[in-house]
């Protein structure tokens, strides 16, 4: 009889620090309060859900503060490490790294929400649905940058999509089922051959925590080494998905305008940030020892994917129906390949991780002035697709809707006054020089160049005179905005204007290494 005994019983007992997972876990309680309270909530009354929304969300960053000691926080370990220096046999450990894209996951659900409020009620939404839905995605999105096993990183990223799918199909105008439907189909198959991928990986390796799977991924015997390169593929199959890599960016367009505008802007920055800490977190930790092999395919990856959003920004005609969103949708993919150059180059430095911090520097200008740009895309065209030339006259009609919207353009170009979003350009670009990749370097200055032509033209429209029959939209003379979109718009904008004047209270991200 085979003796089911462990040699030592304690190295099972897992630790649980409540602080450290906090911030998801208030996130999990709030989307759990907001679908019980939407059962007992009379109608008129539930206006309230999507204010506890905004208050669990808030608590969550909050829950953020105590964590920022310095020392790294980790927990649900198979053996007493916690709190050293290796948690290497931790599923979740917060650290600098988990907190920076903790902060954007959760602020950019904030925002979402704020940004959310006047949409759920104009197109009439399920509201206890979408903010329970809302919640759900940004706790997924929260617990994925902690996670330090494949199993936790499959079932964080699931976290995060699964309520996505759903949010994107809550309009019920045809074009958001069809929207959800591409976007489930990609999304499915592409956690099919992720799934596929880590199955290989385990194999190989003998296991799922990140860095005991890099240390049997570079022992293995010379048999596995093809089974174990082939299953590291395929895991970063999935989270290029979520970042919207080429040639895994096709549902960005169609989903984007099918999606209610606030998800939109949700998947664009939260959604965006899940998948790229995952790849982080996949590439220089579980898969350092295939560095020369991932290294040089992300830098292609990158080089082809701000290639093929600014080429399909720039055919993007001005005059179509939901334009606006289209063009943020492909100018979404281009900004995904500069994010992606400083995890190209972590494959080339001595370390793997010291160039993270260029990337994360970024994922949090991007995340602020892009939201921005969803508000202002919103306060525009509330109730009605909105082109690019609806916006033509705007700083005529709302100044300072014109003024904000112009700012965040500016900053995604990485033009003065955007000050934000040419350092961080610039940080992604000194991060390929120092690595070595000075063609990849060169591509992504050619991008630049060629995504200021659009980004100039749609600004340009802010202040040319409209025509004598100016679009129906909300933003006119003489009707106010929303009390959530002013809050959207001067939250984001506030922001974005801060740091542009003061940048280094993001771009000390970019010191040094982030684990």
């Amino acid at each position: 009889m085979t003796s089911l005994a462990v040699a030592n019983p304690g190295s099972l007992i897992q630790s649980v620090d409540w602080v450290a997972i906090a911030p998801p876990l208030i996130a999990a309680v709030a989307a759990l309060a907001v679908l019980l309270t939407d059962l007992f909530l009379p109608e008129r009354h539930k206006k309230w859900l999507g204010r506890l929304t905004a208050a669990g969300l808030a608590l969550a960053l909050i829950a953020l503060l105590p964590l920022t000691d310095g020392s790294p926080r980790a927990t649900f370990c198979v053996r007493n490490v916690a709190g050293g220096s290796d948690n290497g046999g931790c599923s979740y450990v917060a650290d600098h790294f988990a907190l920076v894209f903790q902060l954007l996951a959760l602020g950019g659900a904030l925002i979402a929400a704020l940004l959310s409020a006047h949409t759920v009620e104009d197109d009439r939404l399920p509201r206890g649905e979408y903010w329970f839905l809302l919640l759900s995605s940004a706790t997924g999105a929260a617990l994925l940058p902690a996670s330090r096993d494949l199993a936790t990183l499959v079932i964080a990223l699931e976290v995060a999509s699964l309520p996505a799918f759903a949010l994107v199909a809550l309009r019920r105008d045809g074009r958001g089922a069809e929207a959800a439907f591409k976007f489930f189909v990609s999304s499915v198959t592409a956690t099919a051959v992720m799934l596929l991928g880590v199955g290989f990986v385990y194999a190989a390796s003998g296991s799922l925590h990140l860095t005991a799977v890099a240390q049997g991924l570079e022992q293995a015997p010379a048999q596995l080494k093809v089974l174990g390169e082939a299953g590291a593929v395929l895991t970063l199959v999935g989270f290029a998905f979520k970042v919207a890599a080429v040639p895994f960016h096709f549902w960005v367009p169609d989903t984007y305008t099918g999606a209610p505008l606030p998800v939109a802007g949700y998947l664009s920055v939260v959604g965006k940030a899940a998948g790229l800490s995952g790849l982080a977190l996949a590439t220089t930790v579980a898969f350092r020892p295939y560095a020369d092999t991932w290294g040089p395919v992300l830098a292609v990856l990158a080089a082809v994917t701000m290639t093929a959003g600014n080429v399909g920004a720039l055919r993007q005609r001005f005059d179509t129906r939901y334009s606006a969103v289209r063009l943020l949708a492909w100018s979404s993919v281009g900004q995904a390949g500069y994010l992606l150059v400083p995890l190209a180059a972590a494959g080339y430095a001595p370390t793997g991780v010291d160039a993270l911090g260029a990337t994360a520097a970024y994922a949090l200008i991007y995340g602020v002035v892009n939201l921005g740009a969803f508000g202002a895309v919103a306060a525009v065209g509330r109730r009605a697709g909105t082109s690019v030339d609806d916006f033509r006259g705007l700083f005529a009609r709302n100044r300072w809707t014109a003024l904000a919207l112009a700012f965040f353009l500016l900053c995604l170009a990485g033009l003065p006054p955007g000050v934000v979003g040419l350092f961080g350009k610039v940080v992604v670009f000194r991060a390929a020089v120092d690595a070595g990749l000075g063609w990849l370097a060169v591509v992504m200055a050619v991008n630049v160049v060629v995504a200021l032509s659009y980004y100039l033209l749609w600004t340009a429209r802010l202040f040319t005179p409209a025509a004598q029959d100016a679009p129906a939209g909300e933003a006119v003379a003489g009707r106010r905005l929303p009390l959530s979109l002013t809050a959207t718009l001067g939250l984001t904008a506030s922001a974005a204007v801060v740091l542009s004047v003061a940048p280094q209270l993001v771009l000390q991200v970019a010191v040094g290494s982030l684990f």
